[in-house]
């Protein structure tokens, strides 16, 4: 796949969560001096869908100083947003969620799987309100092979918005050696961001809900953006792993940044490359 050309794809319905997403895109479409492409996938009158999209469009381009783009496709809604994000291949997919039991009717009971199954970094957006920018970026860390991808991540994401970074690390094992790997770890990462000149600050918290001490602790620390990492197909070894991710999406009411791994071997030492 060709690198990541400046553009945010954006999925817009009739609801009023896809308008909230599509405001969030506006400082980051100019801080990436990216192009926000709007997506409609309507079964409806295509003509009248388009016209309503292009005044969209207009109004953002305003309010955002970007160019912005409108398309109008047919045919599943999850599917056609992975399709044309697999076309023009965006530095993020931007995706209002409506519901806590439904996840809208922009994805509906597919939601996770579109967003598991995106070869792009997708953020999903709950809550009503949200600052304009970011601040505060959640990194959680486990002891998972894909960890230091999502730190490289979370560094690139805090010098566009000048952010702070908030290492989490939950203890959750009996084994004590897992345990004591899982801080020296965290340490490590928290050493790596701090060499890359970004301001972070690293906690370790102990208990069995991860998802819920995610999140609490994002509402704690009045963070902007959680990040975490998704997978196409998980091994039943790592199913508890697709648990947590789609717990979070489903859950949190701060934006939520996902993204699928490269192949890469373990290790039990941190190493960005």
């Amino acid at each position: 796949m060709s690198a990541p050309g400046n553009s945010i794809l954006v999925p817009i319905d009739s609801t009023e969560q896809t308008i909230i997403a599509l405001g969030q895109t506006y400082n980051l479409a100019r801080l990436t001096n990216s192009k926000i492409v709007l997506l409609s996938v309507d079964e409806g009158n295509p003509p009248l869908v388009q016209k309503k999209l292009d005044e969209l469009a207009k109004e953002a381009s305003t309010k955002s100083g970007q160019p912005v783009e409108a398309m109008v496709r047919k045919g599943n809604v999850y599917e056609e947003i992975n399709k044309v994000a697999d076309v023009i291949n965006p530095l993020f997919v931007m995706i209002g969620l409506s519901s806590k039991i439904t996840l809208g009717k922009i994805i509906g009971k597919n939601a996770f799987k579109m967003v598991r199954e995106s070869k792009h970094p997708v953020i999903t957006i709950r809550g009503k309100v949200h600052r304009d920018g970011c601040k505060t970026i959640l990194l959680p860390l486990d002891l998972t092979k894909e960890t230091r991808e999502k730190v490289n991540k979370a560094i690139e994401l805090a010098k566009i918005f000048n952010a702070d970074i908030r290492v989490i690390s939950i203890l959750t094992q009996k084994d004590e050696a897992a345990e004591n790997k899982l801080i020296s770890y965290s340490n490590q990462v928290w050493k790596y961001i701090k060499d890359q000149e970004v301001r972070c600050t690293i906690k370790t918290l102990r208990g069995s809900d991860i998802p819920q001490m995610i999140m609490d602790y994002g509402h704690e620390v009045d963070a902007d953006l959680v990040l975490i990492m998704t997978k196409a197909e998980l091994s039943m070894k790592e199913f508890f792993i697709g648990t947590v991710a789609q717990r979070i999406i489903n859950e949190s009411d701060i934006p939520v940044l996902s993204f699928r791994p490269m192949e890469r071997k373990d290790t039990t030492v941190f190493n960005p490359y």
